[in-house]
């Protein structure tokens, strides 16, 4: 394994757009409402959120092999640490590298939004730290879908909003919501396939505490729930509703696959839904 491609896997590129597609809705909701775009803040918010989830995801790779939850036979996409492609002290600089990089990028950031942003930015990197790391990890417990939810849509929309136009509006919170819930999907995909090695490691994960039956139905309501609060965001129009198909199609997956391997492709594909509504929820705000 060459050393780029282990970094390549280790950040986990099939799932970055996670973070960025809430910058890129929040930066539309901004641009519908007021009429301008500031081009510096939105490219230093994308890169700072794709500095977050890379950081928290190395994180997450060296922290579950150190904790002895990546053992050899995880049904899961194979881990840099676990492997020894990296080791673990490799992969924790790589973590804070990307970590201060964000840093970086929010320093801009602060100078142009001012507090609010410090704020924001500094809860962001604790989360990101603390989703793996710390005595008691988020991951390890069954917050995860809402710490996705809170970080990866609500905050991350919100912030992106703010950074355009200075103020924050109901309906950045409500598209927050949206692309929150489909990012919670990811975790549920993920959550749900490891259900028999995390609770066998000490993992009590929200898929964990509720068994398959019940989770099969939080994915459901996960994936169609924005779609249901849709009409409440003034402005937008029928595009979103081109990837209900696809949304429909990902929960029948779902409740018929046998966890497996083969969910390392369901969980893609639900990243993928999340970008998908994204994109079409951009275009229905644009035009």
């Amino acid at each position: 394994m060459k050393k780029s491609t282990a970094w390549f896997l280790a950040c986990r590129p099939k799932t970055l757009t996670v973070s960025l597609a809430p910058v890129l809705v929040g930066t539309a909701l901004a641009w519908q409402q007021s009429g301008h775009l500031l081009w510096l803040p939105l490219l230093a918010a994308a890169l700072g959120a794709a500095f977050i989830q890379i950081g928290t995801n190395l994180f997450n790779d060296v922290g579950d092999f150190l904790r002895g939850t990546d053992q050899p036979g995880r049904v899961g996409p194979r881990r840099a640490t676990a492997e020894g492609w990296l080791t673990p002290a490799t992969v924790k600089a790589g973590a804070w590298t990307s970590f201060a990089l964000a840093f970086a990028c929010g320093i801009y950031l602060v100078a142009h939004a001012g507090w609010p942003i410090v704020v924001i930015g500094l809860a962001s990197l604790a989360a990101g730290w603390s989703y793996t790391g710390g005595p008691k990890p988020i991951a390890y417990g069954p917050l995860g879908e809402v710490f996705v939810l809170v970080f990866f849509g609500i905050v991350a929309v919100g912030a992106s909003y703010y950074l355009q136009t200075l103020s924050l509006a109901p309906a950045a919170l409500l598209a927050g919501t949206l692309l929150g819930l489909h990012a919670a999907a990811v975790i549920t995909v993920n959550n749900y396939r490891d259900l028999d090695g995390d609770a066998a490691s000490g993992k009590r994960t929200l898929a964990v505490r509720l068994g398959r039956p019940a989770t099969r139905w939080l994915y459901a309501g996960e994936i169609l729930a924005p779609y249901a609060l849709l009409p409440l965001l003034a402005g937008t129009a029928w595009p979103p509703l081109a990837s209900l198909p696809l949304a429909l199609w990902l929960i029948r997956r779902f409740w018929r696959e046998t966890p497996g391997p083969a969910f390392n492709g369901l969980l893609a594909a639900t990243a993928g839904l999340q970008l998908l509504f994204a994109l079409l929820l951009t275009l229905s705000l644009t035009i």
